[in-house]
């Protein structure tokens, strides 16, 4: 080795903060923030965001020539087992040209609308399409809990909540369905009949669920379906929340004006181990934080400078989608640390402080190569800290991220 590159050696092992190169994104990894992981020994970056790196290997192709399709939700069991919803709304001829009779090509057709992958990344349970009673066709989340059940919902007026054992055979259904043959006309009064109840979130503690709709969270007990609830934007009483649209805004480069409704459309629920209730809502970039008795706790803007859903019409240049709450997972370390907000505007992954609500920073950017994101709409995490992200319009895949270890682990 010559002097020169004998020094540059040692001055190199000498340095403190090692720099990596993740998808095309340079980042630095400095030893004295390496207290705040989702999984010991986890890289973070300057400011303090933990690192991530796709998984180019997982999961592996669908059997039986299934293609896959708009995968609107993920969840994550308690045996790390993934499922994920195929919902095939949108299907490109070529993607199910085998179906034709007799088959012109090799692949591919239309799968099952509930797939699960274990950690190997082969298919466990597969089951659920439009031959199941009650199936709905605006598929939109899918939650396995620790009891061996899988729960379904829809977004559609005569969509409901679903429950299934893990073979897929229905053992409750929520109901609560609008009628047939009525109109249906926002309401946030109304508990008994309504429409958009498969954005829905279940607290098994309480035994309740948990559902977002028009502009309010409504509560239910999760075996009787019982109404208990249900509040309206900073924990205003349903007799409250207004029932008229929320006015758009003239984008202009800024955050939308503040609104102390919730702003549509809201996108997820979630709920930590501390018992706090996180809502998303696309029309404000906001997450609100509440107690599970529905007093306000905190805002959170992520990126609020992106235009907002109620904006997005006025936008000649930016078809949708608009704003950034799709999707939010919350660690799964004991304080759980952070909010990972899958943001399908701008196709990255916000890693948000839960605590003070602060923006650390993103992973991924738009694109269709591994580690790249098209329309991020669906996001979980495993016991191993991994993230699982689905991909709904054209994108239509899952990927795994895993945690990126620090230097010298």
């Amino acid at each position: 080795m010559s002097n020169e590159n004998l020094t540059m050696s040692t001055q190199w092992r000498s340095v403190r903060t090692a720099i990596l190169a993740i998808g095309g994104l340079t980042v630095l990894v400095a030893g004295s923030m390496l207290q705040a992981q989702v999984v010991e020994g986890q890289a973070v970056d300057a400011n303090g965001a933990p690192l991530y790196r796709v998984d180019p290997f997982w999961p592996k192709s669908l059997p039986n020539n299934w293609s896959m399709q708009q995968v609107t939700g993920i969840g994550v069991d308690d045996q790390d087992i993934v499922w994920f919803l195929n919902r095939p709304n949108a299907p490109d001829p070529l993607e199910i040209i085998a179906e034709s009779d007799p088959r012109a090509v090799l692949c591919c057709v239309l799968g099952p609308q509930i797939i699960a992958v274990d950690q190997g990344g082969d298919v466990v349970h597969a089951w659920g399409g439009p031959d199941y009673e009650g199936w709905p066709a605006g598929l939109q989340t899918v939650i396995p809990d620790s009891q061996g059940f899988v729960w379904v919902g829809g977004t559609r007026a005569q969509e409901s909540i679903q429950k299934f054992t893990r073979d897929g055979e229905l053992v409750w259904d929520f109901g609560h369905r609008v009628p047939q043959g009525v109109q249906w006309q926002e309401n946030n009064q109304e508990v008994d009949n309504f429409a958009q109840k498969g954005r829905f979130q279940i607290d098994e503690v309480e035994n309740e669920i948990y559902i977002i709709d028009q502009k309010r969270v409504v509560v239910f007990d999760a075996s009787s379906g019982d109404f208990k609830r249900g509040w309206g934007g900073h924990g205003m009483p349903l007799s409250d929340i207004t029932n008229e649209p929320i006015p758009g805004y003239e984008w202009d480069g800024g955050p939308p004006p503040e609104e102390e409704n919730f702003v549509p459309a809201m996108h997820f629920v979630e709920i930590s181990n501390d018992g706090l209730v996180y809502i998303g809502e696309r029309g404000q970039n906001r997450i609100q934080v509440f107690t599970k008795a529905g007093e306000w706790q905190q805002d959170i803007y992520v990126s609020p400078n992106t235009p907002s859903q109620r904006t997005c019409g006025s936008l000649d240049w930016m078809p949708g989608p608009c704003g950034t709450m799709y999707k939010m997972v919350i660690s799964v370390d004991p304080e759980q640390k952070y909010l990972f907000v899958a943001d399908a505007a701008n196709n990255v992954i916000w890693s948000v402080d839960r605590r003070s609500g602060e923006t650390l920073g993103h992973f991924s950017r738009p694109g269709r190569l591994a580690g790249e994101l098209n329309f991020p709409n669906a996001i979980s995490m495993d016991s191993k800290g991994n993230i699982y992200t689905g991909e709904v319009s054209n994108g239509k895949r899952i990927q795994k991220f895993v945690p990126v270890m620090a230097v010298g682990r």
